[in-house]
């Protein structure tokens, strides 16, 4: 099966809407909502404004097929197999339009379809533990896990598919049926997905549906759901929260983060100066466990200083369906004018600019910027600015900058750059969160758990942990 891109490609607008996925069937809606190429700043598609009768349906279609799906994991197995093959047969596609709605250079996009792949793959071959705690001849007690029901899956602008799959994959493995809702910015992937996969999956397994916060809203209080997973700001977290508790639905929350990295004095900054960039502007910024803030002892922050800016100043910005980009633009408008409005702040508080800091060309096109002479109690500093800028700070104390780091609501990830990595892991330790690492960032191995402690989340994504995240667990206890 391969799904052309025409619909992506094509000059009039209205030609390039994208279909739901409710209940098996492609659906459409009486209302669209434009889609923004972020690299121009101009509407290249639309997607359908899902109406709450839809999202009654989509719900009704995966409470109906949860009975089945639930009942059998070898089938559930042989599909998501089929599902993952039938990603890769149309990774260009996929890729493509992805590029084209969220601004990352294309080989990124490629690496992300290959991770909703994998995720399929990974969890396909996933098999509920049981855990057996008495068995000595009269009484028999063991623990299994069963899935829940209908879960349903908010995701995010900067990692549609990624971040859809780290959700939807173990959900449909442990025997859950999903309906899922992209972000508004960038709904055509995801919704292609959803395409895609219809043709592999039962009727109502994976529904895909698309709108604004209106409809997610409506998402976390419907009846239906016993689980939602949801991906974004603390804020908008809290919201998923309170809005499940009023029956209880169970809930995975990923809600950001404003990582730092800290610099040792026996760090040699032209060693790590190229990782450190990387791993605060990769994508732009926009990842959630990027680097935002950087830590560097007072005796070598000039010269890091110097060769960010260095790195800064030699990136390609462009399309990222340019294959020379290595950074394209900001997602969406609103996220640039934040940005903006941080950096000029900082520099009112007197931060001073070292690379960057200005607009470049059309769209939403920001230089990744290097703010020094950066301290606590500015914003670009306190909060997580989610774009290509990263503010240094100095500092000569260790026990300071540790402090400074955990000085904070969020508590996703960290780490420790040190000559000395049992130094590094000796401090890292310290940092208040939920991943730590030593002279790497941004590092999740395959099976390992992510999520924060703090205000950045409740819960585990990804490994069994992701897994059991979809389960609830039974006690079987029989005696004879």
């Amino acid at each position: 099966m391969d799904i052309g891109t025409a619909t992506i490609t094509a000059r009039s607008p209205r030609r390039a809407s994208g279909s739901m996925t409710i209940g098996g069937r492609a659906v459409s809606s009486e209302t669209e909502f434009p889609v923004t190429n972020p690299a121009n700043g101009q509407v290249f598609a639309y997607a359908p404004e899902c109406t709450y009768e839809q999202l009654d349906e989509a719900m009704s279609a995966a409470q109906v097929a949860f009975r089945d799906w639930s009942a059998d994991p070898d089938r559930r197995r042989e599909l998501l197999l089929n599902s993952a093959r039938e990603i890769r047969r149309n990774a260009d596609a996929l890729a493509t339009l992805l590029t084209t709605e969220q601004g990352k250079p294309l080989r990124e996009s490629r690496a992300e379809v290959e991770n909703f792949a994998n995720h399929f793959d990974f969890y396909a071959e996933m098999k509920a533990p049981r855990e057996v705690l008495v068995d000595d001849g009269q009484t028999f007690v063991e623990v299994e896990r069963r899935p829940i029901g209908v879960v349903a899956t908010i995701t995010p602008w900067n990692f549609p598919l990624g971040l859809a799959s780290w959700k939807v994959a173990p959900a449909l493995s442990a025997g859950n049926t999903v309906v899922s809702k992209p972000s508004p910015f960038t709904p055509l992937s995801t919704l292609l997905a959803g395409d895609i996969l219809r043709l592999v999956l039962p009727p109502g397994v994976f529904n895909v549906v698309s709108g604004g916060d209106q409809l997610g809203e409506r998402m976390t209080t419907h009846p239906v759901p016993k689980k939602v997973s949801f991906t974004g700001s603390i804020p908008t977290g809290k919201r998923v929260a309170l809005a499940g508790a009023k029956d209880l639905k169970r809930v995975t929350l990923e809600l950001g983060g404003n990582d730092a990295a800290i610099i040792l004095d026996d760090a040699i900054p032209s060693e790590i100066g190229e990782k450190i960039f990387w791993g605060a502007f990769t994508n732009n910024g926009q990842i959630c466990m990027a680097i935002k803030r950087v830590y560097v002892h007072e005796s070598i922050h000039d010269e890091l200083v110097d060769l960010l800016s260095e790195y800064a100043d030699s990136m390609r910005l462009g399309s990222g369906l340019d294959e020379t980009t290595q950074l394209g633009p900001v997602n969406n408008a609103p996220q640039l004018q934040r940005v903006e409005h941080l950096v000029s702040q900082a520099v009112q508080s007197g931060a001073v600019i070292s690379a960057g800091g200005d607009r470049q060309g059309p769209g939403y096109f920001y230089r990744p910027t290097i703010v020094s002479s950066a301290r606590s109690g500015m914003r670009l500093v306190d909060e997580e600015q989610f774009g290509p800028v990263l503010p240094v700070i100095a500092y000569r104390d260790t026990d300071d900058a540790v402090e400074q780091a955990n000085r904070t609501e969020y508590g996703l990830c960290g780490s420790v750059w040190s000559g000395d990595s049992d130094r590094g892991w000796q401090i890292a330790a310290r940092l208040e969160c939920g991943v730590s690492w030593v002279n790497t960032h941004m590092s999740i191995p395959s099976g390992a758990p992510f999520g924060g402690v703090k205000q950045s989340g409740i819960g585990r994504e990804n490994g069994i942990w992701g897994y059991d995240a979809m389960t609830e667990q039974r006690v079987l206890h029989r005696t004879k």
